[in-house]
């Protein structure tokens, strides 16, 4: 499986014979009862010495390939679970920032004066999205690197937690106390170099399904990934720190986790986020700030002067 907005290069070899294909896709869908586009995308792939579809009298209908059912979670944690990378990469070892993120859905009352096309959830609620209870709010007036760059006060703060503020069974049946994240615009700062590695939990709240959460500004190895909760005494051992995957995003599991490692050697502020666009409005989302380094190769460059302002 592909999630939104990941990328894959594919290497075809040419060995069958010579007809039209159809290169084909369809949407994964995890979350129980969630409505989505059934659409199957199509593309042709077509040698040269295919039979022209102008003759008559032959056949040119494209071969259709056979395509797992939509909600087959076992065929994509398969296939996703198959990437290595072409040989022995250097995986970030001695980490110096262990982090645990979890990743869901949640409701929230519908806030006064609000329409209730606003307010779409059951019962009247507003459906919100959280990466460790804290509901993403992107600021308004300024951008945060820019308010980084030049010491703009109370754009965003410091202070996104490195846990969960509660332990719960992540996977299990939720209180409904923990549905109702706080909104907030809060980064993680990191160190120059720090070697970091981040646990992607999902949750069960209000609904389970499978989050592309994708990292700007790096590209990171996905070491390991599972279902159910997270369990450090014995999912460790299940860490590929030989050959892994190195993405940009990563599906982590309906009601599952998954492991990345990378260096923070770009200096900035960068967005985590989950890659279902509605997700990313709720709040599912956080920010990365990357400390400057030592010298001009390692620190972010400052803006030119004629540069736009939000």
């Amino acid at each position: 499986m592909l999630g939104p907005g990941q990328t894959t290069d594919v290497l075809i070899t040419g060995d069958q014979p010579p007809a039209r294909y159809y290169m084909a896709a369809r949407a994964y869908q995890s979350a129980q009862g969630a409505p989505f586009d059934n659409t199957t995308t199509t593309a042709i792939l077509e040698y040269k010495s295919a039979p022209c579809p102008a003759k008559k009298g032959v056949s040119t209908t494209p071969v259709f390939p056979s395509l797992p059912a939509f909600n087959d979670t076992a065929t994509v944690t398969a296939f996703g679970k198959s990437f290595r990378s072409p040989g022995k990469v250097e995986v970030p070892t001695d980490i110096d920032e262990s982090l645990f993120f979890t990743v869901g859905l949640g409701l929230n009352r519908c806030p006064p004066k609000f329409k209730s096309s606003q307010c779409q959830g059951p019962n009247g609620t507003r459906f919100t999205a959280s990466m460790n209870n804290v509901s993403f709010v992107l600021p308004s007036n300024y951008s945060l690197l820019q308010a980084h760059q030049q010491g703009i006060p109370g754009v965003f703060t410091t202070d996104f937690p490195a846990a969960p503020p509660v332990k719960f069974d992540y996977t299990g049946n939720v209180s409904r106390s923990l549905w109702q994240p706080v909104p907030g615009t809060k980064v993680y700062n990191l160190k120059y170099g720090s070697r970091v590695q981040v646990v992607i939990q999902g949750t069960s709240i209000f609904t389970a399904e499978n989050h592309p959460i994708h990292l700007h500004g790096y590209d990171f190895y996905i070491i390991a990934e599972g279902f159910g909760n997270f369990n450090p005494s014995t999912d460790t051992s299940k860490f590929n720190l030989v050959d892994p995957p190195l993405r940009n995003t990563v599906s982590v599991p309906v009601n599952g986790w998954a492991v990345i490692r990378f260096v923070a050697d770009n200096p900035g502020v960068w967005l985590m986020h989950c890659h279902l666009d509605v997700h990313i409005t709720w709040g599912l989302a956080m920010a990365f700030l990357v400390e400057n380094g030592v010298g001009a190769l390692q620190s972010i460059e400052p803006p030119p002067a004629d540069l736009p302002l939000c």
